[in-house]
């Protein structure tokens, strides 16, 4: 185990050249590929809905839901909107769960903050893969499964600010891209990775049997269940590395490690708790209002529920270190950096959760043969691994000059893709609008990842550096928002069919965005220019 460090100055630069670099450099190494796993778990349902769907359109009787529909079996319209609750649970969990793990390093550490998420992460991974081996779960499952995979989603919140710590002002742009971009990367390693991984029993008898179907007029296996197993073994590992090499700091008042991992263990259950508030509304509680708006009320009021277990549900040692972080809401500035980090950083992880099942719904058709598992993962790959450019032209050019020109291609692009949706939805056959709405969106993916590097850079400048922690993470936290809220959308849209409106209602938002930054950072005598 690493042992906490006496000292710990990175602007100091005699001490980073002598000790500092080399203890940063391995936690970063150790935090992004537990990152990647965390954002694999939390967004492959995406992915299991998308075989799933597949597997009941071949054969009625698998994944046959009557979840509540009178315990009738749903129409194809009813059955397709009803998968994209999954995601849009998962979603919710992970995002409201970034809320106590934006304040989480500086009570718990470090370390201790990272082995155990993804400690917590093997259970509900282990748990899907046994449930997806019996096609007659009840859905109920899978919705408890989804909000406990939400673990991955928390992680990012915790591990930004984390890495935050650990590298000086100067290298920060490229410090959190790294960690932010590759970690992001698990949702396009995931996207490759489950396509091949469920082709044969990788696990042996312990993995289960296959669900069988016929397609093409041959019959064929799937192991739905590898989607989830294949992380168990490489998280346990994973696990023990960040036990072993990764440290706490000294700015870190986490005390004993049963004190800190008791305190986790705490705000992770308050996380739990606002998200069952919102998963309870949004499934069981129906408004008088349109669908578009009671998603929103849920949003506010699972948010809600969670700063109020913070506030007072928390013991008197936790509730003294969150009250010096609950100073960032009295700062206007960390409400417009929300605002712009929803645009990057929320789209992103939106559309790669909606991504997979999307393109289905929208361009395959039961005769055209159109393959999409060959293409789903590039959007995501390209958004993550170009985040640290956007880190990197950041620091050369200035982080709101960056997100000010990424902008205004993001909003020219969404309107392009939904152009190609609605071209698509008005032929007898969308595979001809395929490759230019795939083009479009990897574009879209593109400055999603350029505009998370260039808003995150953004924060170290405009904030403290006691600030800039807890910013980094409540900016995440409420983004994370995106993977509930635009499979939602689509969703909704999909159900009414206009799921191009969706598109559009994003593009008039990014618009607002760019009014925003230009006006407190990108103008010239803005109020603050980074």
């Amino acid at each position: 185990m690493a042992r906490t460090p006496e000292y710990w100055d990175v602007e100091d630069e005699a001490f980073w050249a002598t000790e500092g670099q080399r203890i940063a450099n391995r936690n970063l190494w150790i935090s992004i590929p537990n990152l990647l796993c965390g954002f694999s778990v939390w967004l492959y349902w995406g992915m299991i809905i998308k075989v799933m769907q597949r597997l009941h359109f071949a054969n009625a009787e698998l994944f046959n839901f009557t979840f509540r529909n009178d315990g009738q079996p749903y129409d194809e319209a009813g059955y397709r909107a009803l998968l994209f609750t999954l995601p849009a649970v998962a979603g919710l969990a992970g995002a409201t769960l970034r809320i106590p793990n934006s304040f989480m390093i500086a009570i718990c550490g470090g370390r201790n903050v990272k082995f155990m998420t993804t400690v917590l992460l093997i259970i509900p991974a282990l748990a899907t893969g046994i449930a997806l081996q019996d096609p007659n779960t009840p859905f109920s499952v899978y919705i408890v499964l989804a909000a406990l995979s939400g673990v991955g989603g928390g992680a990012f919140a915790s591990s930004m600010s984390n890495i935050s710590f650990f590298f000086p002002k100067r290298m920060q742009g490229l410090a959190l891209g790294l960690n932010a971009g590759l970690g992001n990367a698990g949702v396009s390693v995931m996207q490759f990775l489950i396509p091949w991984a469920i082709t044969f029993g990788m696990f042996g008898g312990l993995g289960g049997d296959p669900q069988e179907f016929v397609a093409d007029g041959e019959s064929q296996k799937t192991w739905i269940q590898n989607a989830a197993l294949v992380w168990v073994p490489i998280m346990t590992v994973l696990a023990v590395l960040a036990w072993i090499l990764m440290n706490n700091l000294p700015q870190h008042k986490c005390g004993s490690t049963p004190a800190a991992i008791g305190k986790y263990l705490w705000l992770q259950l308050i996380g739990f708790i606002g998200s069952a508030v919102g998963v309870a509304l949004l499934i069981f509680v129906q408004l008088p209002v349109p669908e578009l708006v009671r998603i929103f009320l849920v949003l506010a009021a699972t948010v809600a529920a969670t700063l109020l277990g913070m506030r007072f549900l928390t013991p008197h040692t936790i509730q003294e270190p969150l009250n010096k972080q609950f100073a960032i809401f009295k700062n206007k500035h960390n409400w417009v950096m929300t605002w712009l980090y929803v645009m990057t950083f929320g789209s992103f992880i939106g559309y790669a959760n909606a991504f997979p099942k999307l393109i289905d719904d929208v361009f395959v058709t039961p005769t055209n043969g159109l393959v999409t598992s060959y293409y789903i993962w590039i959007g995501a790959a390209v958004g993550a691994f170009i985040r640290p450019v956007g880190g990197w032209l950041s620091d050369k050019l200035g982080g709101a000059r960056v997100t000010q020109w990424d902008t205004w291609i993001m909003v020219f692009s969404t309107i392009l893709a939904g152009y190609f949706v609605s071209r698509a939805g008005a032929t007898d056959t969308p595979e001809d609008y395929f490759i230019p709405f795939l083009v479009t969106f990897v574009v879209l993916f593109a400055t999603t990842g350029i505009g998370n590097g260039s808003t995150f850079r953004m924060i170290p400048i405009i904030f403290s550096k006691e600030q800039a922690g807890p910013v980094l993470g409540w900016t995440s936290a409420i983004a994370a928002y995106g993977a509930y809220l635009i499979p939602k959308i689509f969703a909704t849209q999909i159900e009414a069919g206009t799921p191009e409106y969706a598109l559009y209602g994003f593009a008039g938002y990014y618009a607002s965005c760019l009014a925003v930054n230009w006006w407190f950072y990108a103008r010239k005598n803005a109020e603050i220019e980074c």
